[in-house]
């Protein structure tokens, strides 16, 4: 059974740093493309950021230069840096997974609507201005 726990969430100033941790189970992670999405109040999910079993990455543009999507195959986990947050980036952060070629993972759009994606209970991030 797949499962994804995110952690590492929490409230910051504006300008300040997290670092999000997704932890999966379950599944031979290193063949999956996965990724992180946020949804905020009022607004649809939208993917963030993808990386496929080698490490190549995606990212949406307004997150490019600042987020940085990284994943321990040993260990399991994903994670995302995130530094110089905004309030715009104010979400519930979402961890997620899916077998996907290489190339629609790194081109990053393909995997942010694939369907049938394994989803994590997502984690809260605040950013106060």
């Amino acid at each position: 059974q797949v499962q994804l726990v995110e952690s590492g969430g929490g409230s910051v100033q504006a300008g300040g740093s997290l670092r999000l941790s997704c932890a999966a189970s379950g599944f031979p992670n290193s063949r999956y493309c996965m990724g992180w999405f946020r949804q905020a109040p009022g607004k649809e999910r939208e993917g963030v950021a993808s990386i496929d079993r080698d490490g190549s990455a995606s990212y949406a543009d307004s997150v490019k230069g600042r987020f940085t999507i990284s994943k321990d195959n040993a260990k399991n986990t994903l994670y995302m840096e995130m530094n110089s947050l905004k309030p715009e980036d104010t979400a519930m952060y979402y961890c997620a997974a899916r077998l996907l070629s290489r190339g629609d993972c790194v081109t990053g759009l393909p995997f942010f609507r694939a369907a049938d994606k394994a989803w994590g209970q997502g984690t809260q991030v605040t950013v106060s201005s």
